[in-house]
């Protein structure tokens, strides 16, 4: 059966990777940008293994305590991306754990990661969550108060601002989340106008990664198309 799994998951990351070079061909951009995160949260670690063989190098974890499993328990050379929501008393495990966090939402959380940056000795990469649905579910900071976390950031000598990240509503018709990623795509234009370090646009999931690389994104985060629909939990 692991063998089974193990053919299914390098055809859908085949196919995935495949699409990401098309989509950067249509919107004439470099491929070298543009950044594949293999969500792997809720996957068992043995089928997360797979992936990384069949060509993973960035994984893309939800919860903290889940991610510290699969940590401990892989041998290999990947970088660990947080791209859930984090609770400040999970920033010092996140800290230890993650090369980049993508959900910094707050000016309070950015506090308490730069804290605990400090005190592990490094410079922690994070990028800033924009929340531009209306859903209650969805997380970010408003894109009135943007300029105010950035600022607070930009004044935290122990993290190092990427970029941003938004999470858009589900379509069926992936057009419709293009507005979302254009969004996304002009305020980081402004941002970065105004001296903020924009290297990095995540947006974009399994079911329209490819209109957000059209839109700008570096960093698509898909797990559903290579891995399945989940059926496992931690």
């Amino acid at each position: 059966m692991l063998r089974f799994y193990a053919m299914e998951i390098a055809e859908a990351l085949k196919n995935i990777l495949e699409n990401i070079k098309c989509s950067a061909v249509k919107a004439d951009r470099d491929l070298d940008k543009i950044k594949l995160i293999t969500v792997s949260k809720t996957i068992e670690l043995q089928r997360v293994i797979e992936a990384v063989n069949a060509g993973a190098t960035i994984l893309g974890e939800s919860r903290v305590q889940e991610a510290r499993s699969k940590i401990e328990g892989f041998n290999g050379e990947v970088e660990w991306h947080l791209i859930g929501n984090l609770q400040k008393n999970k920033a010092r495990t996140a800290v230890e754990l993650f090369d980049l966090i993508h959900s910094v939402d707050s000016a309070e959380l950015a506090a308490e990661l730069n804290k605990h940056a400090k005190n592990a000795g490094i410079v922690q990469d994070i990028l800033v969550q924009v929340k531009l649905s209306e859903e209650y579910t969805k997380h970010g900071a408003d894109e009135k108060d943007l300029m105010v976390l950035l600022n607070a950031v930009a004044g935290m000598e122990n993290l190092r601002l990427q970029g941003l990240m938004t999470i858009p509503p589900f379509f069926d018709d992936p057009e419709e989340a293009r507005p979302y990623f254009r969004k996304l795509r002009k305020i980081a234009e402004r941002a970065s106008a105004q001296g903020f370090t924009m290297n990095e646009l995540s947006m974009g999931m399994s079911n329209d990664y490819e209109v957000a690389i059209e839109e700008g994104a570096t960093m698509v985060r898909v797990g559903t198309a290579i891995f399945g629909a989940r059926k496992y939990k931690i």
